[in-house]
């Protein structure tokens, strides 16, 4: 089931609401155009251009991260020109298939390529569409009238769009300048192309409105299991003038002796990370006898260990770090360190917990040789 794809992804989602462009924003702890682009390669896409922003190239490509069979192409002022610059872009022959696709619409999947696949055997387009339910109502502008529209044989189209790539290109090439198309199957249409119909899904929805959010979180939640990571680290002061805790710099009249910044807040979190999914420990991925990462800032482990969970289609679902130490005094600093966490983890402020105890002068940490810290994470995952 080889074929092309391109990814609408240069819009700036105005009706959205906040958060930036929407396509960049987390579903389910995944940028919601990755879900798309993992959905098509996995469909069996040989090379999926992704029509950008030029100035979301560098989110994209971190977005992106571990994907293959994809390339970035600039967008263009409309929808239109952005297909148009994706077509431009892909290497295809005249007869290959070609999907277009709403980076907002995160959910598809293999069964909605297929069957666009199948129903292009005798037309020249497809595209999914979903029967109309609810009774439409057309207001008139100048007078505020309200009458009934008659929903006889309504559809609403939805994308991906399925078409032979010269058919497209040449639709595209002939439509007039200055008209802006709402979809590629009318430039199609236009050009006296047969378009087919597949079976809709509510779950290719597209993301416009703030609300259209929480829906998808709930569409995309599937069966998913809750993991329980834990992890726990200790290092020894020595000469310095400050220790680094959960990404905070402290001043002290010690610092924490390590390979990396020691900082042992962090490290007992990225054990819990990884804990989590299984993943081993913080001295698997990142080695004290490599020397690239001597004197390396722990956020690069943390970062790591949660781009893993991400990988697989998880989240973070809330964390809590313990910091064992008589001093420096963590009270002053705890507010910061959630915040720097957060941060890091992308999670709201009340997802992460940061306390502090001493052992009563008993042990290491009582004499003041050192400081620990544990962690406990909670990663949700599908099944």
């Amino acid at each position: 089931m080889e074929f092309c794809a391109i990814i609408v992804a240069a819009g700036v989602g105005q009706r959205a609401g906040a958060g930036g462009a929407k396509q960049w924003r987390s579903l389910r702890g995944k940028v919601i155009a990755r879900w798309s682009l993992e959905a098509l390669i996995t469909a069996g896409a040989r090379r999926v251009v992704v029509v950008t922003s030029p100035d979301d190239e560098a989110v994209a490509r971190q977005a992106f991260d571990g994907l293959s069979n994809w390339i970035l192409a600039p967008g263009g002022a409309t929808r239109d020109r952005s297909v148009v610059a994706g077509l431009n872009a892909l290497d295809a022959t005249e007869d290959e298939i070609v999907l277009i696709h709403d980076a907002a619409r995160p959910l598809v999947d293999r069964r909605h390529v297929k069957a666009l696949i199948e129903a292009l055997a005798d037309a020249d387009g497809a595209l999914p569409a979903l029967p109309v339910a609810d009774t439409l109502k057309k207001t008139n502008p100048a007078t505020g009238d309200v009458t009934t529209v008659d929903r006889a044989g309504l559809r609403r189209a939805q994308t991906p769009q399925a078409f032979r790539f010269g058919v497209l290109k040449a639709a595209y090439d002939a439509w007039p300048e200055g008209d802006s198309p709402t979809d590629d199957a009318a430039v199609v249409e236009r050009a006296g192309g047969r378009i087919a119909l597949t079976a809709g899904d509510p779950r290719l929805m597209k993301l416009t409105y703030p609300e259209d959010f929480a829906m998808a979180e709930l569409m995309a939640g599937g069966t998913r299991s809750v993991r329980i990571g834990q992890g726990f680290d200790a290092h020894r002061f020595g000469p310095g003038d400050a220790v680094w805790l959960c990404g905070i710099r402290i001043p002290h009249n010690r610092a924490l002796i390590g390979h990396s910044d020691a900082d042992a807040g962090l490290h007992a979190l990225t054990d819990a990370l990884l804990g989590a999914i299984g993943a081993g420990d913080i001295g698997d991925h990142f080695p004290p006898t490599d020397p690239q990462w001597k004197g390396a800032p722990s956020s690069v482990f943390l970062k790591h260990a949660a781009a893993l969970i991400v990988a697989r289609g998880g989240s973070v679902t809330n964390v809590d770090v313990t910091l064992i130490c008589e001093r420096p005094k963590i009270k002053p600093h705890r507010e910061a360190m959630r915040a720097s966490l957060a941060a890091l983890l992308d999670l709201s402020l009340d997802r992460v917990s940061v306390k502090a105890t001493t052992t009563e002068a008993m042990g290491f940490t009582g004499r003041e040789e050192g400081l620990a810290a544990q962690a406990v994470a909670a990663v949700e995952l599908p099944v």
